[in-house]
């Protein structure tokens, strides 16, 4: 295959790609609706990003920059247009960011021509990732996201040895990024720190996840939240703990926020990712849970388990038995997309309404903590069932 006709194949092959029309199962849980494809995959990203389209510098038309993966990804609706602030690794294993757009919020998602630049502190990162976008009420777009370093304290052989911090940048436009000096908390390392969208008592509230080292929470972990007065130099003295990780439950190694959440007249709706460890390694899955609308570091509502886990090829990937979301929209008319990723490896969109998820999160029941509970709750439900017969119920 020559130069040419290689090029205009790959070219087909991408225009098809982007241009795939996407189907909602049908059917459900009733909480939510899966989508066929996934909306982003490495596959989604511009030739000119991974090939040299001159044939004299790149005559086998080889892949240049190679990328791996696209996941993780953060999501904002921005001038009518869904909007999902990715992240894209590439085969170096450097995640860097970049914007993807849809019409329509489940297909025909196209990156913008380059990725975001969005500077360094005095301290360069070494790795960026899992960026969480906020649509604050002073006006800004805030992007908080994970920077990581080696840890200056590692030994010469140790190549592993990482300390993750929050890194924040804002924006107006979605263009240009101004990057702001990164978080400072007590915690030792901090991951998965989302910023709400509105003053609490006059100060920015932040959703952190302190935590002893890199990989493990060790005492830390659970969802906090602290206060600070300025993002410009964001400072948080004191964290407190508000949804904690439980022995025996989707959570019990570890568990975070996922995106900002959603005002509700019932309260905040919340969107979060639990870690438990299985023989088969860790095991992510979503759950949500709603805080209280005057005083959201109050939890007022949190059903049992796990509201999304993966499913079939979700199952597969760079980190098997994964699903984590860091991004949803909620539309005017109620409608909200929630863009999960699998297995560290692409990203999905499923669909639901504001008055699904809160019906769930109140009517839900919440977990028992024993075997014994579950069994009572489940025997509740049969026994109010038992005064209905399927033909009555669909009369």
């Amino acid at each position: 295959m020559s130069f040419t006709e290689r090029l205009t194949a790959l070219q087909q092959a991408h225009e098809r790609l982007l241009n795939r029309p996407n189907r909602k199962e049908e059917t459900g849980n009733g909480i939510f609706s899966r989508y066929e494809y996934p909306v982003l995959t490495a596959e989604h990203t511009p030739l000119c990003w991974r090939y040299d389209l001159d044939p004299a510098t790149n005559p086998f038309l080889m892949v240049r920059f190679g990328i791996n993966a696209v996941f993780n990804a953060g999501a904002v609706k921005f001038n009518d247009k869904y909007v999902l602030v990715a992240r894209v690794e590439g085969w170096d294993r450097k995640s860097f960011f970049a914007i993807a757009e849809s019409d329509n919020g489940t297909s025909g998602f196209a990156f913008r021509p380059f990725p975001l630049h969005i500077g360094e502190t005095t301290q360069p990162d070494t790795n960026v990732y899992d960026m969480r976008i906020t649509a604050h009420e002073d006006g800004w777009l805030y992007g908080l996201f994970c920077t990581e370093r080696r840890d200056p304290a590692a030994t010469a052989g140790d190549q592993t040895a990482a300390i993750a911090q929050c890194g924040i940048v804002r924006t107006r436009n979605l263009e240009q990024w101004e990057r702001l000096p990164d978080l400072k908390t007590t915690a030792a390392q901090q991951r998965n720190v989302v910023l709400h969208p509105e003053y609490v008592q006059g100060k920015y509230m932040l959703y952190t996840r302190p935590q002893d080292s890199f990989i493990e929470a060790g005492k830390g972990g659970g969802i906090g939240v602290g206060f600070c007065s300025s993002m410009e130099n964001a400072v948080i003295d004191q964290e407190q703990v508000i949804d904690n990780k439980v022995y025996h439950t989707i959570a019990e190694a570890k568990n975070g926020q996922g995106p900002a959440p959603i005002k509700t007249p019932q309260g905040w709706l919340h969107l979060a990712h639990g870690v438990r460890n299985t023989a088969a390694g860790l095991r992510y899955t979503l759950y949500l849970f709603m805080t209280d609308l005057q005083d959201p570091a109050k939890v007022i509502y949190k059903p049992a388990g796990y509201f999304m886990a993966p499913e079939g090829s979700e199952r597969v990937g760079d980190v098997s038995n994964v699903v984590f979301a860091n991004g949803w929209i909620a539309d005017d008319n109620g409608q909200v997309f929630i863009y999960y990723a699998s297995s560290d490896t692409r990203v999905h969109v499923a669909t639901s309404s504001i008055d699904q998820l809160v019906d769930y999160c109140i009517h839900t029941a919440a977990d028992g903590y024993r075997s014994a509970a579950s069994v009572e709750t489940l025997s509740k439900l049969i026994q109010k069932n038992q005064a209905f017969s399927l033909s009555e119920t669909v009369k």
